[in-house]
């Protein structure tokens, strides 16, 4: 199991909490082959940014993970309609979600801060 399936996730599915923060889900809306190529194509990003041997080719890399990103949901508008504002960023506890995050045990908290 990955490290984020290990993340606690709010109740309403919006985000999970890691190093700390609230971190935004992917959109649960995208239809499911979008969404493992989407993240075939971020994590293929990720890794080629990394190694890539020019500035030109790392900001190329980076756009498109950037790009991926709001494709995916993680970032960029918010993919729920409700009106509810984006608490990316923030830690719980100055969130509304601080109720949620006192509740959790010692060991959700942990893997929350990895």
């Amino acid at each position: 199991m990955g490290r984020r399936a290990q993340r606690p996730v709010t109740p309403d599915g919006r985000y999970n909490v890691g190093r700390g923060q609230l971190r935004r889900n992917t959109n649960p809306n995208l239809d499911d082959r979008a969404r493992k190529r989407l993240i075939k194509l971020l994590m293929r990003s990720r890794i080629e940014s990394n190694s890539a041997k020019t500035s030109e080719e790392r900001a190329r890399l980076n756009t498109v993970v950037r790009e991926t990103k709001i494709a995916l949901g993680e970032s960029g508008p918010v993919w729920w309609d409700d009106g509810e504002p984006d608490f990316s960023g923030a830690h719980p506890m100055d969130t509304p979600y601080r109720d949620w995050w006192e509740s959790l045990d010692v060991a959700q908290r942990s893997a929350a801060m990895a």
